[in-house]
Order: C-alpha cells, then structure tokens, then sequence
C-alpha cells in the first residue's frame, strides 16, 4: 500500500522544504535556490568519489537546472544593469564549469562552483539581514 522509503531522511527535508517555500519571501526562495544548488553539487562530489556515475549525471543536472531555471531567470536584466549581467555571466559559467565535471569525473570543477555559489549565497543573505542593504 505504501512504498518503502530507502531513505527516511529524503522524505523529511522534501516536506520541510514544500512547508517552507508558500511562507518564505522571495529573498528566502533565493537562498533556498542557492542551498539547492549547493546541496546538489556536494552529492555530485560525493557520488563521483564512490564511483556513482549515474548519480553524479542525476545531481549535477539538477544544479544545472537551479541555476538555470532558477536563479538565472530570477535576474532583472532591464533594471538590474550591470549587476545583473555579471551575475547572468557568472552563472552561465558555473552551468559550463557543471558541464565539464560531468564529463570528465573531476571534483576540482565541482568545489569551484561550490565555492563560487557558497560566495554568492552569502553575499545574497547579508543583503536579507536587518540593516543590511536591503
């Protein structure tokens, strides 16, 4: 009747992120998109370094979507300016840089995007801070 869950642990954070998304603000949806990214990279890392081949392609085309489909197209390129161009750049660029270490197995290219996300998300979350430049 009810499918057995290989990984309890999966199922929780699925539901306490479906709670989480209707009340956050769209600052919040950000860093939940960053946190995404970042947690998909670092199961790529992961899946590379036990030889998980299928799942590393699973992991590291769901960063690419984030990226992508998430925190790319939430950028305001008419009033963003040059901000936003930059950020489009660089985003592009981590998407390149996923594509490489997919194809060639290599978790240097993977702790660059991770590390270059990480820089991100915190600049994103200290702008959300009170007093911040919000």
């Amino acid at each position: 009747m009810f499918a057995q869950l290989s990984k309890p642990t999966h199922a929780y954070s699925r539901v306490a992120l479906d709670s989480a998304v209707p009340e956050a603000d769209p600052h919040q949806l950000i860093l939940m998109l960053f946190d995404g990214a970042l947690l998909s990279v670092a199961s790529a890392i992961a899946a590379i370094d036990r030889g998980d081949i299928a799942a590393k392609g699973v992991h590291i085309s769901k960063a690419i979507e984030i990226i992508t489909h998430g925190l790319r197209a939430s950028l305001d390129f008419k009033s963003g300016g040059d901000l936003a161009d930059k950020l489009g750049g660089l985003y592009d660029y981590l998407c390149t840089r996923l594509l490489f270490a997919s194809l060639n197995c290599q978790t240097a290219a993977l702790h660059e995007v991770a590390h270059l996300l990480g820089e991100i998300r915190g600049a994103w979350q200290q702008i959300g801070r009170p007093g911040g430049a919000r």
